[in-house]
């Protein structure tokens, strides 16, 4: 009887806490290899005492991502504007660019890391999706502007100078402490792939409440986890190792706060806001929270929807623009 009696403790402890759905295990993928161009280097080699050479150069070498990057990220009107600026820009002291320009080059002489995981990932979404266009991958700097940039379709650029390290000095100018954890090498690969699933897979909700968006984002974020697999589950959102241990470990707090605020249903933007977007933390529900708990929440009941539909396949999950009944359908019960 003892012997029964623990069993049923083990299930009722386990229960919901299945394994991860695969849906890529039986599956028979055709490799393909991203090309990443190196941008970054060419750029940062231009002679800045010959500049005029240098930049027609830039324009002949990649004439598919260097407008957009002069006119776009740089803010600059044409090329004769980039041969006015680029010495100045090069040697500027104030954001300490020649140092920057130095540590670049020198984390990204191998970026075989970078290369294995965007290849995995896509070579995941073009079985998924076929019709999509395989991207090129561009490294560049732009003076700590942005770290992804999308100037077209097959294009996806990524500012290498925003990933150098959650300690490199000149970000302590720049950015607020919450965002500096994820701004190292290791999140290149995950940052690039959400900002393409976003672009691609845009948002399909009947209406723009807290729930439609907490469906749509964790969509995504189940998405990027199938085709990243060996990526932690932290870096998959965005949250350093104690953020998601702190999520865990308030689940069950986090979703009662929500009920009982009434928050599921709301269209307010500024609650949408609190939720969704990038923060310090999610006012909604604790100072001690990570922010972007909204989305956190979504892709844990689009993942127990998953589990618990296993005859559910990842176009349908996309398809379904029932955000309630997904929702149901989860028995998502923290």
């Amino acid at each position: 009887m003892r012997k029964i009696v623990i069993g049923i403790v083990i299930a009722m402890l386990c229960a919901g806490c299945q394994a991860k759905r695969d849906l890529f295990a039986d599956a028979d993928m055709t490799p393909v290899t991203v090309r990443i161009v190196r941008f970054d280097s060419a750029f940062l080699g231009v002679d800045t005492a010959h500049p005029a050479e240098g930049v027609a150069r830039l324009y002949k070498q990649y004439p598919d991502f260097t407008p957009y990057f002069v006119n776009e990220l740089l803010g600059l009107e044409n090329a004769d504007s980039l041969v006015a600026v680029l010495p100045a820009f090069l040697g500027d002291t104030t954001l300490h660019i020649r140092r920057m320009i130095q540590d670049e080059q020198a984390l990204f002489t191998d970026l075989s890391d970078l290369q294995c995981e965007l290849n995995e990932a896509f070579t995941r979404l073009h079985y998924l999706f076929p019709e999509w266009t395989l991207p090129e991958i561009y490294l560049y700097v732009s003076g700590f502007v942005s770290p992804v940039y999308f100037p077209s379709d097959d294009i996806i650029g990524i500012g290498a100078d925003m990933y150098l390290g959650a300690d490199y000095p000149t970000y302590a100018q720049l950015v607020y402490d919450y965002q500096k954890p994820t701004m190292s090498r290791e999140w290149m690969a995950g940052d690039a792939l959400s900002a393409y699933l976003f672009r691609n897979l845009p948002f399909n909700g009947r209406q723009n409440r807290l729930l439609d968006q907490m469906i749509y984002h964790g969509k995504i974020m189940y998405l990027l986890d199938q085709i990243m697999p060996n990526q932690q589950d932290g870096q998959i959102i965005g949250y350093t190792e104690e953020q998601w241990t702190w999520c865990v470990d308030h689940e069950r707090a986090i979703w009662q706060r929500i009920m009982d605020n009434r928050d599921l249903f709301q269209t307010d933007g500024m609650v949408l806001t609190s939720y969704m977007n990038d923060g310090p933390f999610t006012s909604e529900v604790s100072q001690d929270s990570p922010g972007r708990l909204g989305t956190w929440v979504g892709w844990r009941i689009v993942e127990r929807y998953m589990n618990n539909n296993p005859e559910v396949s990842m176009q349908s999950l996309l398809d379904n623009d029932d955000a309630q009944q997904i929702l149901e359908n989860s028995h998502y019960r923290p």
